[in-house]
């Protein structure tokens, strides 16, 4: 980095508004576009409410159990199109919030999961409602964090919504521990962050195994269709071509 670029990068980071890490989120919500998200509160993401507590823009759903919130937030993921996001506390809070996790993996919908998390110096001594979130939501996640520097939460706040929402929809959990929520650190946009985890989720299909695919159902006496979500999610053009696609080889579908 030449000195006219350092310059520039530290001018940019005066510049940059200082919020506490629970603000960083709330911000990190407002500006990717979030209107409702489902919650229960606990101690571990007080700090996250009281930050909602001043922006009349979130609207709060508050559940009577954190399953509720996960599959609240599939549902309207679903019917709005947009990530649904969560928000529990420590503990069995997040281990309480692993079933719709699970399902939004296994359905491909888009969620954004908030778990609180212990004090970063607590984590791994067995402190009140700690648990390994990142260990346990390892395998039902496309991708999770653990946030220990706040000065990565903006990042992991957007990247979380493009790894969500890009590709194969998925679930993505952010464990943020209290400290972190009440440290400071300057504030960047969607637009003002570089990416740290490179994904790149492959779009275009093999042609040989769709090939491979067509010759099976065209030799098929009584061919079905059975599609869902991949489908749901690429648009009305997939499912119009779909269609013209069981004319041509006599398939026939269970569904309109």
């Amino acid at each position: 980095m030449t000195a006219h670029q350092t310059i520039q990068a530290d001018t940019a980071k005066q510049d940059q508004e200082i919020l506490t890490g629970a603000e960083i989120v709330v911000r990190s919500l407002i500006d990717q576009g979030v209107e409702v998200l489902f919650g229960y509160p606990g101690g571990a993401v007080l700090p996250i409410y009281d930050a909602l507590f001043n922006e009349p823009r979130l609207q709060h759903v508050l559940v009577r159990h954190e399953q509720g919130a996960t599959h609240a937030a599939e549902g309207y993921a679903r019917s709005t199109g947009k990530p649904g996001v969560v928000l529990v506390t420590s503990g069995p809070g997040a281990t309480n919030a692993i079933t719709g996790i699970v399902d939004a993996l296994m359905d491909s919908i888009p969620l954004i999961v908030i778990t609180g998390q212990v004090a970063t110096h607590l984590i791994g001594t067995d402190a009140f409602q700690e648990c390994d979130t990142i260990g346990i939501t390892r395998s039902i996640t496309k991708h999770n964090y653990l946030v220990k520097d706040v000065a990565e939460l903006p990042r992991i706040m957007h990247e979380a919504f493009h790894i969500a929402t890009s590709g194969r929809p998925g679930p993505v959990v952010i464990d943020i521990p209290k400290d972190v929520q009440f440290s400071k650190a300057g504030y960047q946009g969607p637009n003002e962050v570089t990416w740290a985890h490179n994904y790149h989720p492959r779009t275009k299909g093999d042609a040989g195994r769709i090939a491979e695919a067509v010759a099976l159902i065209a030799g098929a006496r009584r061919p079905i269709l059975y599609t869902g979500g991949g489908v749901i999610n690429a648009g009305p053009k997939a499912a119009e071509l779909l269609r013209e696609f069981a004319t041509l080889t006599g398939a026939r579908s269970p569904r309109p």
